[in-house]
């Protein structure tokens, strides 16, 4: 399992050959993945008396999907696209029945049963409409299922904001986990970063078909992830050609100008979103079309006066100033953002689909620099870009069983950087920042910022998936997933400030690597995962069973000693490089739904997760070659990383009931424990020379424990609405992997602590209220209400003035959002107008920054010189207003 390390990127690529071209053996010999976008349907025929119908067909409309009935009257039609369908029933010498607006869900069972009446009693066809069930009581875990039709309505705009909005998760946390250890997908293919886990795409909702958010335990289909799983599936084409625009502007506001200074003036276009959507047939045979782009501005809240410029000269030794700016106000928060989606399908042949897709997104960023405040120009500027794209084969070969090979190229660029050229003579003529500690508070008043920062992922994923239904009872599911990346990350060239051994001055200088500062480096990690899965489903009791195998290759080195591990201690041992192990996983995952009556069931579900940490955990600060003046102290080496890192492991148990109170009433209560093992922390490693140092290790711990109660109402009238509240208990020894070197560092006990994390929420509360008339207009709200989390209170300014860990709690904070929207129906156009205000209450503190001997953002106290005190950024964004419209054809 430990091959010659590659160190460049045409070798990286012929790696990547032989690893697709194993995975394709593997893959034609029988190992397969299940498609995660696609739903099923099922259900039972039956005449009036009840007894079962042999051969009645059922048919999807406007597809070439479909059914027959076995001798009991059972059907399934397997590998549906999320979506709304009519589902017609037909059987010789009986009227036909069709009920139209079924809702499929991705990897989602459809119950549907029908009973034909002969011919002689009705008319020719009966049609009905189905209801989406207010709850869906055949799943073994806690999962959510929002589709396009329950977005519109709502005040979110991103997939961000939809995921924030399901029980158990908090600002991005999924039952008290870490960040970083959430699997998103996109069409049922990951587009995690494998550098810090994250996104690295954000939708819009308006190229969403459906989300599905999974908080609790899940299948051993999904790997890389501990907490949950998000699964975008977006927008296809159809035969019938549409069209959709809608644009929106906006602005923050705010009566408070002291927490939110030049945010008392409304300016309608400081937020700018257009966005524009067509689809339909190409004109090509059985070929269509989903294409999307969207431009987004958005100056933020956040300002600062130029009042002077990088290249000012000012006489800081004897404190005289020479401003230069303009005396403006300039915004310092601001995003600039293009991005578009498109996918073209092929359907020539009946059971065989072939179709591309891509997704990109543009970022151009400033971030918010207090100190930079009165010389706004000096901050830097970051670029992002990401893309995700590729081919998706679908073959279906009967009607027991389809596969589908996904390959699939993403590409995430980050840089940051005042010149994007390191020998810019800008970057010399103006120099380092600097200010003076009596003037503002310090705040800078000539220079830039040196900082300069990349972080490049290229990876290739080839997955197959299939899926075969043995019978009425079993579904198979099982397949491989392989993965390689190149990671490049690091500043592309730094400054550092030299003394000149002429003149004696101090000047800068560019270099692209230094000693002990190496500049850009690049690693060529990779990843391989297979699994094998039954689901079971007789009538309302289901079975999912599965075993999950993870492996993981760093290709990278260490030294084979680390108490000697640059070699320069006298008379110890000599270390030398050695590659490290590839890591190997396996995960038992087990869900059950037992079905209590026709109206309710319970559920329970188990399993073990494991996941990677971050990358740039491993490879950060990984040249262990630096420690060479370890011995001699003085140098401060920070912590460093450890590519031979396991990966980190969740145990999960849930346990849940749910209950169907009425047609449109449902209740659903879940109650979870997750014991968290081998988080990364840290370890300190004395060397033979009595020298310690700190590195990344699996050694942290936690737990989190709680419930779930959730309370839905569907369809009362034109009201629809939801209710959840989660009790959770999050702690550990650590809510940051470098928690113990700082806490060492600074002097502080770091002995391991059970505390709770710093994003352990005790309490939430998420309502959300849709009053909608179709054709009319709607109204709806989100209100969000949650208890404080945890900070570090100090009592006096001294040292050790620091109480326990995260012993104090932030206040409670409570955040309502709006919407309202009038719809109007112009010849052949369809037409409405919007509004939409957040944080309608003007809420400034929610879980925030807070100052550590107040528990308050507003003051602090033993300090009267804190330039943190006339920082805006530690509040949360005010008032928010947008208006817009959409218009889309009919």
């Amino acid at each position: 399992m430990i091959s010659r390390m590659i160190w460049h990127s045409d070798l990286s690529q012929l790696r990547f050959v032989k690893t697709a071209c194993l995975i394709f053996l593997f893959l034609i010999s029988g190992n397969v993945l299940f498609a995660q976008t696609t739903g099923k349907l099922m259900g039972r025929i039956i005449d009036e008396n009840g007894n079962p119908l042999l051969g009645a067909s059922v048919v999807i409309e406007d597809t070439k999907r479909g059914g027959v009935s076995d001798m009991d009257g059972y059907y399934y039609i397997l590998n549906l696209h999320p979506g709304v369908y009519s589902v017609r029933f037909q059987f010789i010498g009986y009227a036909s029945y069709k009920v139209e607006q079924v809702r499929i869900s991705a990897d989602q069972t459809r119950q549907l049963d029908a009973k034909l009446v002969p011919i002689t009693l009705q008319g020719s066809e009966i049609v009905v409409i189905a209801k989406k069930p207010v709850l869906e009581l055949n799943q073994t875990s806690s999962i959510s299922s929002i589709n396009k039709d329950d977005i519109k309505n709502l005040p979110v705009q991103s997939l961000t904001e939809i995921v924030n909005l399901q029980a158990g998760v908090v600002e991005g946390h999924f039952r008290g986990g870490r960040l970083g250890e959430v699997q998103y997908q996109i069409d049922g293919v990951s587009v995690n970063n494998p550098f810090n886990n994250a996104s690295m795409m954000e939708l819009d909702r308006s190229v969403i078909d459906e989300v599905q958010v999974i908080s609790g335990t899940f299948d051993a289909k999904y790997g890389q992830a501990m907490s949950g799983v998000v699964n975008a599936i977006l927008k296809s084409g159809s035969s019938k050609f549409d069209w959709a625009l809608e644009m929106y502007s906006g602005d923050y506001y705010s009566t408070d100008k002291v927490r939110y200074p030049h945010n008392s003036t409304y300016n309608p276009f400081n937020i700018f979103n257009i966005q524009a959507s067509v689809s339909g047939p190409t004109g090509l045979p059985k070929t269509t079309f989903f294409m999307s782009g969207r431009k987004y501005r958005n100056d933020g809240w956040l300002f600062g006066e130029r009042r002077f410029q990088p290249g000012d000269k000012n006489d800081l030794q004897n404190r005289v100033f020479h401003p230069s700016g303009d005396g403006k106000i300039v915004a310092m928060s601001t995003s600039d953002e293009w991005s578009g989606q498109a996918k073209i399908a092929n359907q020539t042949f009946d059971n065989f689909q072939l179709s591309y897709q891509i997704s990109y997104d543009y970022a151009k960023r400033k971030n918010y620099n207090h100190s930079f405040r009165f010389e706004p120009d000096g901050v830097p500027t970051t670029y992002q870009t990401s893309l995700t794209h590729g081919l998706s084969i679908t073959h279906t070969l009967s009607n027991n069983f389809f596969y589908r090979v996904n390959v699939r190229h993403n590409y995430f660029d980050y840089k940051s950087y005042v010149f994007e050229n390191l020998y810019d003579p800008l970057y010399l003529l103006y120099g380092e920042p600097k200010g003076d500690a009596n003037y503002e508070l310090g705040a800078n008043v000539q220079g830039v910022d040196l900082t300069r920062y990349k972080q490049k992922t290229n990876s290739a994923i080839l997955k197959a998936e299939f899926t075969w239904q043995v019978d009425r009872e079993n579904m198979i599911e099982w397949g491989i997933e392989g993965q390689t990346s190149e990671i490049v990350f690091g500043p592309p060239g730094f400054f550092l400030s030299l003394t000149d051994t002429v003149t004696g001055a101090v000047v800068l200088k560019p270099y692209n690597s230094f000693v002990r500062q190496p500049g850009l480096q690049t690693y060529y990690p990779k990843q391989l995962a297979a699994y094998g899965q039954d689901r079971i489903e007789i009538g309302d009791l289901v079975i999912r069973a599965g075993l999950r195998w993870e492996y993981f290759d760093a290709n990278s080195w260490l030294p084979s000693d680390l108490q000697n591990p640059a070699n320069t201690i006298k008379g110890a041992p000599l270390s030398h490089l050695k590659k490290t192990t590839a890591k190997n996983a396996l995960a038992p995952r087990f869900g059950l739904n037992f079905p209590l009556t026709d109206a309710s069931s319970v559920y329970f579900s188990y399993g073990h997760f494991y996941q990677l940490p971050g990358l740039n955990l491993l490879y950060s600060n990984a040249d262990y070659s630096v420690l060479d003046q370890l011995q001699a102290g003085g140098i401060s080496y920070g912590v460093m990383g450890n590519p031979d890192l396991n990966p980190e492991l969740t145990v999960q148990y849930e346990f849940g009931f749910k209950q169907t109170i009425s047609n449109n009433f449902g209740a659903q209560i879940s109650l979870f424990f997750k014991d968290i093992r081998d988080l990364l922390g840290v370890e300190f490693v004395s060397t033979y020379a009595a020298a310690d140092y700190a590195r990344f290790t699996n050694i942290d711990f936690g737990s989190v424990s709680g419930f779930t109660v959730s309370l839905f109402e569907r369809n009362l009238g034109y009201l629809s609405s939801s209710l959840d509240y989660t009790l959770e208990f999050a702690q550990g020894n650590s809510s940051d992997p470098q928690e113990t070197a700082n806490r060492a560092a600074a002097g502080a006990d770091a002995r391991p602590k059970d505390v709770p994390f710093n994003w352990d929420q005790r309490h939430t509360l998420n309502a959300t209220f849709v009053y909608s008339v179709p054709d009319e207009y709607s109204f709806s709200t989100i209100i969000r209400f949650g208890t404080g989390q945890p900070y570090t209170p100090e009592i006096g300014s001294g040292f050790n003035a620091t109480q326990e860990p995260n012993s104090g709690r932030k206040d409670s904070y409570v955040l309502v959002d709006l919407r309202g929207e009038k719809y109007f129906t112009i010849g052949p156009v369809n037409l409405s107008l919007f509004a939409r205000i957040f944080n309608l209450l003007g809420t400034h503190s929610a879980n925030g920054f807070v100052f550590n001997n107040t528990g308050s953002p507003d003051y602090v106290l033993y300090s009267t010189t804190n330039s943190t005190l006339s920082d805006p950024s530690r509040f949360y964004q005010p008032r928010r207003l947008e208006i817009g419209f959409s218009v889309r054809g009919l």
